[in-house]
């Protein structure tokens, strides 16, 4: 039986990574600072209904404690890391970078010094589309350049694929970084705007529509994100012979890592998205315009060639069938 250390495990994505790989016949180390970022009761639910799995360990403590992760490196040994852990939201870097610092930078480097120490069969770090920045050709690509991040929150996030091509050139640590593109489904986010849309809809309230609504999301349905996860953790990157790298992969020519686009290929403009959450319940939003948010990027979109040139696989899930899934949680979760 197989040994994965998932970090973030009561987390939105990190729960479904960890249902999924004990689906699977893992035995799965879930860690996880039950943070207050958002409500915790929906993360200790998502825990507790992992706990009803016997091969599920749970911890409760932050990423950067020092030596926590070696500790738990040492004792478990893991055969697969799969780093979700971070201080996540664009607009509350601004207001707190510190503990993006702390959780997103220190965080992965007390991970990295762990498995250099323990090497694991395969790293995968998540990344984030906002890693992308300013950049304005779309559909993304991984051999793009990513250099002027618009907020704190993006720049930890490509700070520590930088971190992780350092440690897996200089320990021959393999590594896949995944770069995620608007995750939705049930279980969200209560900070995320599908969350936030359907809550007040359902109130109610007026929705707050940024930009005036001029903007292009690629939402990715989670289980479809969850299944590419899974897939590349057998897509285990080596440093190339003589620097050679493939036309269109994102291998580095020195060092055994990788990045990838996990996305639905398919940028959705926001209205549209809105008119799905709208047919879902039954009800007309009453938009209240707003300008831009600081930080924010008008438009993402995945070209997620790669990922199905590696595993095969391309997310299909449509935004109507996705949206109207996370309604049915939601309605069903908070009984409206």
């Amino acid at each position: 039986m197989p040994t994965a250390l998932v970090t973030g495990s009561a987390g939105f994505i990190g729960y479904f990574v960890c249902k999924r790989l004990l689906d699977d016949g893992f035995r799965v180390i879930g860690l996880d600072s039950m943070s207050d970022y958002y409500d915790v009761a929906l993360k200790e639910r998502r825990q507790q209904m992992l706990l009803q799995s016997q091969g599920f360990r749970a911890v409760n403590d932050k990423v950067e404690t020092p030596g926590l992760l070696m500790d738990l490196f040492a004792e478990e040994k893991p055969d697969f890391v799969i780093h979700l852990a971070a201080q996540a939201g664009v607009r509350y870097s601004i207001e707190n970078p510190r503990s993006y610092l702390e959780a997103n930078v220190i965080g992965t480097f007390e991970l990295l010094e762990a498995a250099r120490a323990h090497p694991p069969k395969h790293m995968l770090l998540a990344s984030t589309s906002s890693a992308y920045g300013a950049n304005t050709h779309m559909p993304y690509t991984e051999t793009d350049r990513a250099d002027h991040q618009m907020s704190f929150y993006a720049a930890t996030k490509k700070s520590t694929e930088s971190m992780a091509h350092s440690y897996a050139h200089l320990f021959d640590l393999p590594v896949t970084m995944f770069r995620f593109f608007t995750v939705y489904g049930p279980w969200g986010r209560p900070d995320m705007a599908l969350f936030k849309f359907t809550k007040a809809i359902l109130e109610d309230r007026p929705i707050d529509v940024y930009n005036h609504g001029d903007m292009m999301r690629d939402f990715t349905y989670v289980e479809d994100l969850v299944h590419g996860i899974r897939l590349l953790m057998d897509a285990v990157p080596e440093r190339p012979e003589d620097g050679v790298v493939p036309e269109g992969d994102s291998l580095s020519p020195v060092a055994p890592h990788r990045v990838v686009n996990i996305g639905n290929s398919n940028a959705v403009q926001l209205v549209d998205f809105i008119a799905a959450i709208e047919a879902a319940t039954g009800r007309t939003a009453e938009r209240n315009l707003m300008p831009m948010q600081a930080g924010d990027v008008p438009a993402t979109w995945a070209n997620a060639g790669l990922l199905e040139q590696l595993t095969g696989y391309a997310p299909k899930t449509s935004v109507p069938e996705g949206v109207s899934k996370f309604v049915e949680w939601y309605r069903d979760y908070y009984q409206v």
